[in-house]
């Protein structure tokens, strides 16, 4: 897929919906710091990282008032928000697009360990590999970022979120995943992307996953500075 082509699909991300689309960098950023603790090939960890950039992009055709609604979801409206993972990953093969990281991620990045998430209710060494990792990573950022619902964020916010984590192992979540971002997070790693877009950024342009962090990490220091 085009740089070109990623970049008008995260652009439609962010005019969906600004906090989606400050989520999806942060969730490239971490997607990339757990790929190198692994220490991943640098081919693998541009596909993950265009797989977690376009995780959620079937929520631009989820209706905004259900999108955006601040308060609890009826149970059709949370089926309604379930189908991104489909709408997403049909949207992309409509696209013509073949790569198995990026498909399986968009698809079952919502499934769980136990075999009770969505949409195909794939469960144990059946989930994909790229998708049971990305699966702590997206709880992670959505317990610990501003969203309609939910304004907690920062280190206080990180801890409760790495408890949650902590909680599902082995039922929702995959151990040995939570097990390395819990350790990564605790090596101070991960800071700087924890605060990083929650309102305090302007969300830039898709790039390759090595001048994302590049470039975020100058911004950072610029604002620190």
């Amino acid at each position: 897929m085009s740089p070109d082509i990623v970049q008008a699909l995260v652009k439609t991300i962010e005019l969906k919906d600004l906090s989606t689309a400050a989520h999806t960098w942060r969730v490239v950023l971490y997607t990339r710091a757990l790929a190198e603790e692994f220490g991943i090939d640098h081919n693998t960890i541009e596909r993950l990282s265009l797989a977690a950039a376009l995780h959620d992009v079937g929520k631009v055709e989820i209706p905004d008032q259900i999108l955006q609604k601040p308060g609890k979801l009826t149970d059709d409206e949370f089926k309604i928000i379930q189908s991104h993972t489909t709408l997403g990953h049909e949207r992309l093969v409509r696209m013509g697009e073949e790569d198995p990281i990026l498909l399986n991620l968009v698809r079952h990045h919502h499934e769980r360990l136990d075999g009770k998430g969505y949409p195909d209710g794939l469960s144990g060494d059946a989930i994909p590999v790229g998708a049971r990792y990305f699966a702590v990573i997206d709880s992670f950022d959505a317990m610990t970022s501003v969203r309609p619902y939910r304004h907690e964020v920062g280190e206080d916010a990180a801890e409760r979120a790495l408890i949650e984590l902590q909680a599902g192992m082995g039922n929702r979540y995959w151990p040995e995943a939570v097990e390395v971002f819990t350790k990564l997070y605790h090596s101070g790693k991960l800071n700087w992307i924890l605060h990083y877009f929650n309102d305090q950024c302007p969300v830039p342009e898709f790039k390759s996953a090595a001048e994302i962090a590049s470039e975020a990490q100058a911004a950072r220091r610029a604002a620190s500075g």
